[in-house]
């Protein structure tokens, strides 16, 4: 089945950069990929959002990274990226690749989520 696998997460210096990466698999030909994304978990805290890409190259980014990190895709390839620069320590978090999809033909939309990639920023 559908399965989202991500990585480039690791422990880098506040300041610096990262690049994660989320390939998507196990799509088929009725699947609509309408937004794919990250969010990030810390401990105690909600998941929110970073950041989206919509099939319509819309863009979303939470106040807090804005201008900060980067949202990309290859459609081509059903992968997104997330490029981290000048990092924080409040940026440490489980990173987690989302993708939302709809089936042809029906209205409901569902969302996939991967296992998640650890970021931590050291000051």
């Amino acid at each position: 089945q559908v399965q989202l696998v991500e990585s480039g997460g690791g422990l880098v210096q506040a300041g610096g950069s990262l690049r994660l990466s989320c390939a998507a698999s196990g799509f088929r030909f009725w699947h609509i990929i309408l937004r794919m994304g990250w969010y990030r978990q810390a401990p105690g805290k909600e998941r929110e959002l970073v950041a989206t890409i919509s099939s319509t190259g819309n863009l979303v980014y939470s106040d807090s990274v804005k201008g900060r990190f980067t949202i990309s895709r290859d459609s081509a390839k059903n992968t997104v990226f997330l490029e981290m620069n000048r990092v924080h320590p409040e940026d440490t978090a489980v990173y987690y690749c989302n993708v939302n999809v709809q089936r042809r033909g029906l209205i409901d939309d569902r969302d996939y989520w991967g296992q998640g990639t650890q970021v931590t920023v050291s000051s």
